[in-house]
């Protein structure tokens, strides 16, 4: 079922959801300048058993170009989505920009949630000044430059993510992101910080980092491993978006987590 959702903000977001109505639902959020499509690996694994959520973000895919958005409007966001679709409660696994919404959910929402995936992802990514000049550099120039570079850091030397559809498939999908969607998320995650607040967070944790991660490092997601009580993490052989470099492995290892909680 594919649906368009209005969020509190009267703004439009994208949402799929696949899958058994009664079974429990994992809900998925995609990094950013990609959309939905980026979990089709994980779709095709795990509906037969789960009810599965997805979704644009805001400024992605197909969802509304949101103005002046923050980290707490990606979370607020997610909730709209459960409600409108009468969910009281998912597994939320989201990968980079939606690993650190995972985190934000979890501090504020937590009563939504079974449990969080956290893939590639860390309590504070990158620079608040490295974020805002890149904000400003898509909206005068576009996303032309970045995409060109993209598969450097999102797939490893080891991945031939030239012959992997899917890989293809995002890699496009970063090239009609709407310019304005991206550089607003850009300017989202320069201000989103949330290491002091991680010891806060006391549902069931997985955190998924990339071996070859150049983003999003293992020694970022060790920080939120150490911090966050009730958490493991997994280390896979990949890099940036190590759902579609390693498919499997990354199944396995989210699925093995939610069917233990």
């Amino acid at each position: 079922m594919m649906a368009n959702i209005h969020n509190r903000q009267g703004h439009q977001l994208a949402v799929q959801v696949q899958g058994p109505k009664d079974a429990p639902v994992i809900m998925f959020s995609n990094s950013l300048g990609t959309d939905q499509g980026m979990w089709q690996a994980q779709v095709e694994a795990l509906s037969e058993q789960y009810q599965i959520v997805t979704y644009d973000s805001r400024g992605h895919g197909a969802s509304s170009v949101i103005e002046s958005s923050t980290l707490q409007n990606l979370a607020e966001d997610v909730v709209d989505i459960l409600d409108a679709l009468k969910i009281e409660k998912a597994h939320f696994c989201g990968i980079s920009m939606g690993g650190i919404t995972a985190l934000a959910l979890a501090i504020q929402f937590p009563e939504r949630l079974h449990s969080i995936t956290v893939a590639n992802s860390a309590a504070k990514i990158w620079t608040a000044e490295g974020w805002n000049a890149r904000a400003d550099s898509v909206e005068q120039q576009g996303l032309a430059d970045i995409v060109k570079t993209t598969h450097t850091r999102w797939f490893s030397e080891h991945f031939d993510y030239a012959h992997d559809v899917l890989a293809q498939k995002t890699i496009q999908s970063l090239a009609v992101t709407p310019a304005q969607g991206y550089a607003h998320a850009c300017r989202a995650l320069a201000d989103a910080d949330l290491r002091d607040q991680l010891q806060q967070i006391q549902i069931p944790t997985c955190i998924i980092a990339g071996q070859f991660d150049p983003v999003t490092t293992v020694q970022d997601a060790t920080f939120m491993h150490q911090s966050i009580s009730h958490s493991q993490l997994e280390i896979l052989a990949a890099s940036h978006l190590s759902n579609i470099e390693q498919p499997q492995v990354f199944n396995q290892a989210l699925s093995t987590f939610i069917q233990k909680i």
